[in-house]
């Protein structure tokens, strides 16, 4: 990977030699619609260059004016560079309107449409997501195994075979123990925790796990060609700076509002800018990431996988970080990708609700044909798919359709014959149970 080119800043804006003046671009309609187009996908230099055109002013000097406003939009984030520079944001109209649409989305009204189909799908679809997360998180990090293998290993407990496996396993673990963080605040120990959780079983040297570098440990992020990318803080500062990252998360001495999700993702971008670690950064970033949106009542993230947006994505996830750190320290870039990874999360999550009430409807479709069946069993079907947990008795049957108890007892035991409901003996009565994949069962019925 290339490192990105860095624009020529405001110098040619602000030299005195110029012949254009601030007046004449802010005047300028062409100029304007290019700074509207350059900020709603936050072009770089390296983007903005070849598609800034005008008639009069050169990319350069466009450049510098759009530096400009962007910089004196920034607010300034409580931690440096190595030069002493302070890391800083902004947020575009389009983050907003993002920002907007995800807070939405917490309430579930994109949900409403496919409400039907939630009791059903809740447990399954959050566990597959878990999984999808684990595993991209770890793939991104260089975890060589198959989505398929892999989703196989986690649904069996089967026990991993390789470090690539190991790694997913460790990830999922670690996912499905958030939970049980989300009343802790974040400090140096729960972050170290999770590390150690995360890295299990594949470190060169298991004494790594769950503390930081070393100074005799400093490391540099390399491209596969050698290439430095990214040379963290020094080890002797890391205490110091991640607890000022766990005060960021908490809270304190805050001088500004920032929008919970926008916190979340700047935790993301600070902690793998610290590198507090010898291996395990990344995982670790997203993990703070995926605790701090769960703590602060973004329930929706946990149907999301995130992590395999940036998988499909990785040259522009890297770049988002190489952006953020090499022009003027502005995190904006890091932001605007990240908030558009939400979206394309979300995005997919819809797809899958979609395609599942299109599913259940179709079920129900098939439920009409089904001559055999009665409308009671019908009916009984129908709130078996939303309700797969729910347990029926004769005498439940027989209230619920004013039926005799004679006709209830045929009904059940129907099903029961045909495979759709199990038959359990619970002292000395009979209860009906929902029998394991039943849509499918529906759909492959005879009329």
């Amino acid at each position: 990977m290339k490192l990105p080119k860095i624009g020529p800043g405001m110098k040619p804006f602000i030299r005195k030699e110029r012949k254009t003046s601030i007046l004449d671009i802010m005047q300028s309609k062409e100029a304007q619609e290019i700074f509207r187009r350059a900020n709603l996908e936050y072009w770089p230099w390296e983007e903005f260059k070849y598609k800034a055109k005008h008639p009069k002013f050169t990319p350069e000097e466009l450049w510098g004016y759009l530096k400009f406003s962007r910089l004196h939009s920034i607010r300034k984030l409580p931690f440096l560079d190595a030069k002493g520079n302070p890391f800083g944001f902004w947020l575009p109209d389009k983050v907003l309107e993002e920002l907007h649409y995800i807070d939405q989305s917490m309430g579930g009204g994109f949900l409403m449409e496919g409400a039907d189909l939630l009791p059903e799908a809740k447990e399954r679809y959050i566990i597959s997501s878990l999984m999808e997360e684990a595993i991209a998180s770890s793939q991104i990090e260089g975890a060589a195994t198959t989505r398929r293998i892999a989703k196989n290993m986690l649904r069996k407990n089967l026990k991993p075979q390789d470090r690539s496996q190991q790694m997913i396993v460790n990830n999922y673990k670690t996912i499905l123990s958030i939970k049980d963080a989300l009343e802790e605040p974040m400090s140096v120990q729960l972050i170290s925790r999770f590390h150690k959780m995360i890295t299990e079983n594949t470190l060169d040297d298991a004494t790594t796990a769950g503390r930081f570098r070393k100074e005799d440990e400093d490391i540099q992020v390399v491209d596969q060609d050698g290439q430095v990318l990214h040379e963290p803080p020094p080890a002797g500062r890391l205490h110091e700076l991640v607890q000022s990252l766990c005060d960021f998360a908490n809270g304190k001495e805050e001088t500004f509002f920032i929008h919970p999700v926008i916190r979340a993702i700047i935790l993301h971008f600070w902690l793998a800018y610290l590198h507090p670690y010898v291996d395990g950064n990344g995982r670790i970033a997203r993990t703070l990431f995926y605790w701090y949106m769960l703590k602060h009542k973004y329930w929706l993230f946990e149907y999301l996988s995130i992590s395999r947006i940036f998988l499909r994505s990785r040259g522009q996830y890297l770049r988002a970080f190489l952006h953020s750190e090499l022009d003027d320290c502005d995190v904006t870039y890091f932001i605007v990708y990240h908030i558009r990874a939400i979206r394309l999360a979300i995005k997919d999550l819809q797809g899958y609700l979609k395609g599942k009430q299109k599913g259940y409807q179709a079920t129900l479709m098939l439920l009409k044909k089904a001559s055999w069946m009665n409308y009671r069993q019908r009916a009984l079907i129908q709130h078996a798919i939303k309700h797969p947990d729910f347990v029926y008795t004769i005498e439940s049957h027989k209230n619920s359709h004013n039926t005799s108890y004679q006709t209830a007892r045929t009904d059940l035991l129907t099903l029961a014959k045909k495979g759709y409901l199990e038959k359990i003996k619970s002292g000395r009565a009979f209860h009906f149970i929902v029998t394991s994949g039943l849509p499918n069962k529906v759909g492959n019925q005879k009329p």
